[in-house]
């Protein structure tokens, strides 16, 4: 035994990975809220929902974790190791992450770190952004009669050796793309190249189910240029895809602005014509 675990209690508790789901504090499980509720840590991330910490009791220790581009709040590696100190301190530890914890939110590493540090990881799936943030605008990722397939895919990594499958992809049915506002010219270059269709309808969505939901509607070669038009920046989902003339049967222009189709502070988005949701009691 090290040093450094001779001083952790011999109690360990157990830690939840909970999805936090897209955006909207609304669109978090049951089983989430219900963890945030009685938790004695939280590690939370920088695309969680701030509004969901205020479900959490007033003796909650609150740990911000958060990644952004080139902002660590601490490194991959201290948060593994912060998870495990926490364990043996709470019964109840939940590490939020936006999305759903094992879609490019390195959960799986957290997982396979502390079950080799035996401690006990309950995994609580999220909404991820990559279905939701196309249906906020009411895009379905897929659709009998053109989408049988899709694929999500990282942009952080457009060339090189950790580079995807660009041909491969570029054969998917609906292609969506998270963290790749940065790079969607390169990606738009990746799929040409590829051999996919410069007319193949594209989208951008950024902060997808919050209010402040913007988006773009294009064609795959002209997405990079109506992005930067129109100012769209991260986070942002980008599809490619038939699917996406779901939204925008009935319209003449190739790019323009969608308004978000709620004012309501944290109601969750509604197509027109749908009823009213119900909103959760925080």
């Amino acid at each position: 035994m090290s040093g450094r675990d001779k001083q952790l209690s011999p109690f360990v508790g157990m830690v939840y990975l909970v999805g936090a789901g897209p955006g909207d504090p609304d669109l978090i499980t049951v089983r989430g809220a219900e963890l945030l509720r009685h938790a004695g840590a939280v590690l939370y991330d920088a695309l969680a929902n701030d509004a969901l910490l205020g479900l959490t009791n007033d003796r909650a220790e609150l740990i911000y974790v958060g990644k952004r581009a080139g902002r660590h709040a601490m490194s991959q590696a201290e948060i593994n190791e912060l998870l495990r100190q926490k364990a043996h301190q709470h019964a109840i530890v939940v590490r939020l992450k936006g999305g759903d914890p094992f879609i490019f939110g390195r959960g799986g590493e957290e997982m396979d770190y502390l079950r080799r540090c035996n401690v006990p990881v309950e995994i609580v799936p999220g909404v991820s952004s990559a279905i939701a943030g196309p249906a906020a605008t009411g895009i379905p990722v897929t659709h009998r009669a053109v989408s049988r397939s899709f694929a999500v895919v990282t942009g952080h990594a457009v060339t090189g050796a950790d580079a995807p499958n660009w041909r491969a992809l570029a054969q998917i049915d609906t292609l969506v793309v998270l963290m790749g506002v940065a790079h969607v010219q390169e990606i738009v270059e990746q799929l040409l190249a590829a051999g996919r269709s410069p007319e193949t309808p594209a989208a951008a969505i950024q902060s997808a189910t919050l209010p402040d939901q913007r988006q773009v509607i294009a064609t795959l070669s002209a997405l990079p240029s109506a992005m930067a038009e129109a100012e769209i920046g991260a986070p942002a989902v980008l599809v490619f895809g038939e699917v996406v003339h779901m939204a925008t049967l009935g319209r003449g222009q190739e790019a323009w602005l969608l308004p978000h189709p709620t004012s309501h502070p944290i109601a969750p988005y509604a197509l027109p014509g749908a009823p009213a949701p119900i909103p959760i009691q925080w």
